[in-house]
């Protein structure tokens, strides 16, 4: 694989690891061979809730979408990855567009990701998140409201960051006013599970209806699951 491998070469290279045909995989994920084909020529990306299909028909963390494969181990002194859009691999859902930075890098203390937030409200968010580690978010784009299970909310503007303890239930939605705002993002956690645990925050099963509430409602927190291994 490349040194900045796309989701497209990933897939290529799983399904040449185990002997399949696109026919072959299509059968075995539910996804049809002329959607594979696109994303391994590098022309279509997958939604979340393909990425999860994919993942759990296939049998795989969801993780192993995100890094290549394993390849001979040895001693690093000395690690670079260079984070371009174009290298990244991206996950769409309703609230959020993130761009996974840095992907061919495994085992990383941090994972960067930017994150294009479309979300204008807690009820649109729905629960407050929580996972291990600590977190710096950075806005470039547009403005952010950070909710906080200890704080009020606060108000950033581009150029403006906020440095947090992760354990601590948070939300971040777009400002009033603000269609879209455009962040970046670095989680740092011992746990090695931290990428699984950040990706069981887009699953279908947490999602919340669009809906304005008609009073407010205390917040309400969950906490990400580790995926089994």
């Amino acid at each position: 694989m490349s040194a900045h491998p796309t989701l497209g070469g990933i897939l290529r290279e799983l399904r040449g690891n185990r002997g399949w045909t696109l026919k072959e995989m299509s059968e075995r994920s539910g996804i049809p061979v002329s959607t594979l084909s696109k994303v391994e020529h590098d022309r279509l990306t997958l939604t979340y809730d393909k990425l999860l299909q994919l993942s759990q028909k296939l049998n795989i963390r969801m993780s192993e979408l995100f890094a290549e494969s394993e390849a001979a181990e040895e001693s690093v002194t000395a690690r670079r990855s260079i984070g371009r859009i174009d290298d990244s691999v991206r996950v769409t859902t309703p609230n959020y567009d993130y761009y996974y930075l840095c992907t061919e890098l495994r085992r990383k203390r941090m994972i960067p990701v930017l994150t294009r937030i479309r979300a204008k409200s807690l009820s649109e968010f729905g629960d407050l998140v929580r996972h291990s580690g600590e977190e710096y978010i950075h806005v470039l784009e547009g403005a952010i409201i950070v909710h906080s299970e200890f704080y009020d909310p606060v108000t950033l503007n581009a150029g403006e960051g906020i440095y947090i303890d992760s354990n601590m239930g948070h939300a971040y939605v777009a400002a009033e006013g603000c269609d879209e705002a455009l962040v970046l993002g670095v989680c740092s956690s011992a746990d090695e599970g931290l990428m699984d645990s950040l990706m069981t925050i887009h699953e279908p099963t947490v999602a919340h209806e669009r809906t304005e509430i008609p009073a407010p409602t205390p917040f309400r927190v969950r906490r990400l699951r580790r995926t089994a291994a």
